[in-house]
């Protein structure tokens, strides 16, 4: 078969959103991963509803599928990265993380987004493990409640740092309709699974796949190509389990140079294995 790719925004964080989509579409993309920011269709802004639609509209007519990413490090709190989370000791809190990502089901729903992808958080100094599991699992269940209801799949990734870490911590969760955000390059950070096999092992889990290149045990998004990444073995395991939804190319640190890396990343991820 025949893998489709996105590129997430969150690497285009200098281009206006339409600048990106219209990159991203011409370098030969099939979707785009949508980090929600405040440059980039915000959902707290009022008027972010017209917004979505009008980019609904712009995506169909490009041809491009989307997932939605929840990623953005000052969106709710400008002071402190991430916060508030499912984590956070202040219910009110861990409601407007809740609400946040409700919303983001809420643009999903609009999109016609095949996943809205979120991460459990780092629990604040002074709280306890156990008190943060139980948090999480209300938070969690609660957006994929949400989710369901208005026919978006709610995919957890485990973040490395975090209270979710790995994909065991994800399977611990146990919770019924919550599917598997599945970064590769987090395998080789944590170093608890070969990506390849995992992708095969949690194959009837997978809500969205982010790839990306990645040094052992280092958290830091690399172009294809500067890793330790085996990407035409990962893109082998996913053909396999006949994988048909988007593999979203994240690259983060390469904002700066956006023009040139997303045709380039596009351009590898075609040429790296053989015809």
């Amino acid at each position: 078969m025949t893998l489709r790719f996105a590129y997430n925004t969150n690497g285009a964080a200098n281009h206006r959103l339409g600048d990106a989509v219209a990159i991203i579409a011409d370098a030969g993309y099939d979707g785009v991963a949508l980090t929600l920011d405040h440059h980039h269709l915000d959902p707290m802004e009022e008027g972010w509803e017209w917004r979505a639609e009008a980019l609904a509209r712009d995506l169909s007519a490009r041809g491009l599928g989307c997932v939605i990413e929840t990623g953005a490090r000052y969106l709710l709190d400008p002071r402190i990265k991430h916060e508030p989370t499912l984590l956070s000791p202040a219910p009110e809190g861990r409601n407007r993380r809740v609400a946040f990502l409700r919303r983001a089901v809420d643009i999903g729903a609009i999109l016609g987004a095949e996943a809205v992808s979120f991460w459990a958080g780092i629990p604040r100094p002074g709280v306890d493990p156990a008190q943060a599991r139980t948090w999480l699992r209300e938070g969690v269940a609660r957006v994929v409640e949400y989710a369901a209801a208005h026919g978006v799949t709610a995919a957890l990734e485990p973040e490395p740092g975090m209270l979710v870490e790995t994909v065991d911590d994800w399977s611990a969760l146990d919770l019924a309709g919550l599917s598997l955000a599945l970064d590769l390059g987090h395998l080789l950070v944590t170093g608890e699974r070969d990506p390849a096999a995992a992708i095969e092992e949690f194959a009837a889990h997978l809500g969205t796949v982010a790839i990306e290149d990645m040094a052992r045990g280092v958290h830091v998004h690399l172009p294809f190509g500067e890793g330790d990444m085996d990407i035409p073995r990962c893109l082998d395991a996913l053909e396999r389990i006949g994988f048909a939804r988007l593999v979203c190319v994240e690259l983060s640190r390469e904002s700066h140079r956006a023009d040139a890396m997303i045709p380039q990343s596009a351009r590898w991820l075609r040429e790296c294995r053989p015809a």
